[in-house]
């Protein structure tokens, strides 16, 4: 499976607007954004395997530059120095527009939705005010990205996460755009009971901390 550069694009540009990032720049044949947060400082998204993978990877001598590829682990490990750790487990979906039915809370919840320009974001609170799932979700010309989308252990499997991406859906502007996001392995499973598709895995390399 190998994803559309275009549509990593879009996806890349909701995220950023979601996290109040930079948008992404071409760079090394994928594409940058310089995060600049204490996890890391930058990331290169590659749709697919590239020579610039290899060539970047000489170019980074310190941890917390991360290098991602919509593709499998092994293909990207394939590319770069064996300094590199890899890991995959992650997946690039996609789903199409349509009508969805509102996902109803369960009884002890409540629902709050904030909006800010593109980026919206909703939380699920008990009764008492403790906070129990979240997400966020930025709509560009091209795309609706969900991101962060969050359930506390204590939880889950009462349905919180389909109640946070209804609500999310339930503010978009316009029902043209594609809705992508990047699932966990948990994630994944859920979202394909949601309707949702594989694009391609989704895997990261990093330099491990000295």
């Amino acid at each position: 499976m190998v994803a559309d550069p275009q549509l990593v694009w879009a996806w890349l540009e909701g995220r950023s607007a979601a996290r109040n990032l930079p948008g992404p720049v071409a760079d090394y044949g994928g594409f940058r954004i310089d995060t600049d947060t204490e996890a890391e400082v930058r990331r290169w998204v590659f749709p697919d395997v590239a020579d610039g993978i290899a060539q970047l990877a000489r170019t980074i001598r310190e941890p917390r530059y991360l290098i991602k590829l919509c593709g499998a682990a092994d293909a990207l490990a394939s590319a770069l120095p064996r300094s590199w750790l890899v890991e995959g487990g992650r997946w690039f979906m996609e789903r199409d527009s349509g009508q969805e039915a509102p996902a109803p809370l369960p009884p002890g919840y409540r629902l709050e939705t904030n909006r800010e320009g593109a980026v919206t974001k909703v939380e699920v609170r008990t009764h008492a005010g403790e906070l129990a799932a979240s997400g966020f979700a930025a709509e560009t010309a091209d795309a609706f990205v969900y991101d962060r989308i969050e359930t506390d252990a204590w939880h889950r499997r009462r349905g919180l996460a389909q109640a946070v991406m209804a609500a999310l859906r339930s503010c978009r502007s316009s029902s043209s755009g594609r809705e992508l996001l990047v699932a966990t392995a948990d994630g994944e499973t859920l979202y394909s009971i949601l309707g949702w598709r594989r694009i391609s895995t989704y895997s990261t390399a990093f330099l491990p901390e000295a």
